[in-house]
C-alpha cells in the first residue's frame, strides 16, 4: 500500500535519496578533480605528467572492471550494506593517498579508491526502485543523474579551487566528512534490499573472466592511444579481452547460480536503454576529451579556464534531466532517448565547423545543444536499465548499466583520440609539405604527432627551428582534425541512435505492455 505524501516513511526517502546520491557524487568528483591538480602533483613529486595520468587510470580501470561483480554482490548480500562498505573503503583508501609520499603511493591509493567506487555505484542505482516507484521512482532517478552530471562537470573547478587553497592532498580529506555523514543518514533511513530468493554461492569463474576481460579491455583503450594500436601488448589485450568475454558467456550459460542472469538480455527495452547509454557515453566522453586538448593547445586557455568552457553543455543537461523524465513516464524511455541522441547529432554537426577563430559563444551554443540532447537520454535509460527489470536483479541490472558507460567513456576518448590523430596528420601533411621543410623534417613531425597524445607534445618534442616553422600550421591541422572528428562523431552517434531505434521495442510502461517488472516484483514504497 501507498503511504499518504505527508506519512514519515515518504518523508525519509527524500532523504535517504540524498544520502545515496552524496555516495554516489563522491564517485563521480573522483572520477573528475584529479586532472586539474596533476600539474601540482608533479611539481611537488617531481615526476612526468605521464606517469601521473595513471593516478587517473588506476581509479577508472578498477571501478570499470569491479563493477558488474559489485551490483552481484548487492544481491546477494544487500545494497546498502555494498554501499555502505564501497562509502568506507573509497574514504578509507583516501587516507593513502592523501599521505602519498610519492607517485607510486598517489596510483596505489586511487586503485584501492576504485574498489569503493565500484561498491557504491551500481548498490546507490539498486537502492532506488525498492523505495519509490511510477513518478517519484522516475524523478529520483533523475536525481542521481543530475548529481552523476554535476559531479564530472564541477569536478575540475572544484579541484583548481582546492587545489589553489588548501593544497591537492584535500581532494581526498574532503572524502572523509563526506562519507561519516553519508554513512550515518544512510544507516538511519535506507532500507536494506537484496534478492531474497538467491543463493550464496558465487560465481568465481564467471567473476573471474569477467573482471579480467572488462580490465582487458579498458586498459587496452586506455594505453592503444599512447603506445600505438599495433602494440603486441595492445592486440594481446584485444585477443584476450574476446577470449575470456566468449569463456564468461560460456560460463553463465551452464552456472546454476550465475553472475550476471542473461535473461536480463532478453529485455528489448533494456538492451536499447544499454545501447543509448554506452552511446551517449562514448559521444560525450570522446567530445569532452577532445575539447579540452583543443581549448588548451589551439586556444592557448588553461586547464581550469577549459573546463569552465565546457560547462555550458552541463547546463544543457541539467535543463533537459527534468523533460527527459516526464516523456519516459508518458511516452516511455525509447521516445526521448532516439530524440535526445539525434538532438546531440545537431550539436556535433555544430561543432564540425569549430576553427582557430571560431568564438567562444559558438562553441557554448553548440555545447548547449549537446547537453540538451543528453539530459533528454539520461533518466530514461537508467530508469530503463534498472528500475524496468524485475527487482530481485536490480543489483546486478545496475552493473551492467554502469560498466557500460565506462566502456562507453573509453570508447568514445580511444576511438576519437584516434580519428582526431589521422586527420590531423593529414591535415598537417599538406601544409607542412608546402613550407619548404626538408622530407626529413617532415617525417620528424609527423612521427612526433603520430606518437604524441596532444599538440603540445608533438611541438615540445621537435627541435627549436622546426618548431618555430611548423607551429602555426599545426595548429591550424589540430584544429581541422578536431573539427572534422566531431562531424565523424556525429554520423557515428546518427547511426548509433538508428540502432537504439530499431531495438528499443515501441511497448513502454505508459501503454502497461513494457518487457520490465511484474507488480508482484515490486514492492510498494
Amino acid at each position: 500500500m501507498n503511504e499518504p505524501p505527508s506519512s514519515p516513511a515518504v518523508a525519509h526517502r527524500w532523504v535517504s535519496l540524498a544520502a545515496i546520491c552524496t555516495a554516489a557524487g563522491m564517485v563521480w568528483l573522483a572520477f573528475g578533480d584529479l586532472g586539474v591538480a596533476i600539474p601540482q602533483i608533479a611539481n611537488e613529486f617531481s615526476g612526468n605528467l605521464s606517469s601521473l595520468q595513471w593516478a587517473n587510470n588506476a581509479f577508472s580501470l578498477v571501478t570499470g572492471a569491479l563493477v558488474i561483480t559489485a551490483g552481484k554482490f548487492g544481491d546477494l548480500f544487500g545494497r546498502r550494506r555494498m554501499l555502505e562498505v564501497g562509502t568506507v573503503l573509497l574514504a578509507a583508501f583516501s587516507v593513502p593517498a592523501a599521505l602519498a609520499p610519492d607517485i607510486g603511493w598517489l596510483v596505489l591509493g586511487r586503485g584501492l579508491m576504485g574498489i569503493g567506487a565500484a561498491l557504491i555505484l551500481p548498490a546507490s542505482l539498486a537502492l532506488i526502485p525498492p523505495e519509490f516507484s511510477g513518478k517519484a521512482e522516475t524523478t529520483a532517478f533523475g536525481v542521481w543523474q543530475a548529481v552523476a552530471w554535476g559531479g564530472l562537470s564541477v569536478g575540475p573547478a572544484l579541484s583548481g579551487v582546492v587545489t589553489d587553497g588548501l593544497g591537492w592532498r584535500w581532494l581526498f580529506w574532503i572524502n572523509l566528512p563526506l562519507a561519516a555523514v553519508t554513512l550515518v543518514v544512510v544507516r538511519t533511513t535506507t532500507p536494506e534490499s537484496r534478492d531474497e530468493k538467491a543463493g550464496r554461492t558465487i560465481d568465481w569463474l564467471g567473476l573471474t573472466s569477467i573482471v579480467i576481460a572488462v580490465f582487458a579491455l579498458l586498459y587496452a583503450l586506455t594505453e592503444g592511444p599512447s603506445v600505438g594500436w599495433g602494440s603486441p601488448l595492445i592486440v594481446a589485450l584485444f585477443i584476450a579481452t574476446v577470449v575470456l568475454s566468449v569463456v564468461w558467456w560460456l560460463i553463465e550459460r551452464h552456472a546454476r547460480q550465475p553472475l550476471v542472469d542473461l535473461r536480463l538480455f532478453k529485455i528489448r527495452a533494456y538492451n536499447g536503454a544499454l545501447a543509448a547509454n554506452l552511446t551517449m557515453n562514448f559521444t560525450f566522453a570522446g567530445m569532452s576529451f577532445l575539447l579540452v586538448l583543443w581549448l588548451e593547445n589551439a586556444r592557448g586557455y588553461s586547464a581550469v579556464e577549459s573546463g569552465v568552457l565546457m560547462l555550458p553543455a552541463t547546463v544543457g543537461v541539467f535543463l533537459c534531466i527534468p523533460l527527459g523524465g516526464r516523456l519516459a513516464n508518458r511516452r516511455g524511455g525509447r521516445l526521448p532517448s532516439v530524440v535526445g541522441l539525434a538532438v546531440a547529432c545537431a550539436g556535433l554537426f555544430l561543432l564540425g565547423s569549430l576553427g582557430t577563430r571560431s568564438s567562444t559563444e559558438y562553441l557554448a551554443v553548440a555545447l548547449i545543444v549537446i547537453g540538451l540532447g543528453l539530459g533528454l537520454v539520461s533518466t530514461p535509460v537508467a530508469n530503463t536499465t534498472v528500475g524496468e527489470v524485475p527487482i530481485h536483479l536490480a543489483g546486478t541490472a545496475a552493473g551492467v548499466f554502469k560498466m557500460s558507460s565506462m566502456l562507453g567513456g573509453a570508447l568514445g576518448v580511444a576511438v576519437l583520440t584516434a580519428v582526431a590523430r589521422e586527420l590531423t596528420t593529414k591535415e598537417a601533411a599538406s601544409v607542412v609539405e608546402a613550407s619548404g621543410l626538408t622530407p626529413a623534417d617532415i617525417s620528424q613531425f609527423r612521427q612526433a604527432l603520430v606518437n604524441s597524445s596532444s599538440f603540445r607534445e608533438a611541438i615540445a618534442s621537435l627541435p627549436p627551428e622546426l618548431r618555430r616553422t611548423v607551429e602555426q600550421a599545426a595548429t591550424s591541422a589540430f584544429s581541422s582534425g578536431v573539427a572534422d572528428t566531431m562531424a565523424v562523431t556525429a554520423v557515428l552517434t546518427f547511426l548509433a541512435t538508428a540502432a537504439v531505434f530499431l531495438l528499443w521495442p515501441r511497448r513502454s510502461r505508459a501503454d502497461g505492455t513494457a518487457a520490465g517488472p511484474r507488480p508482484e516484483d515490486r514492492p510498494d514504497p
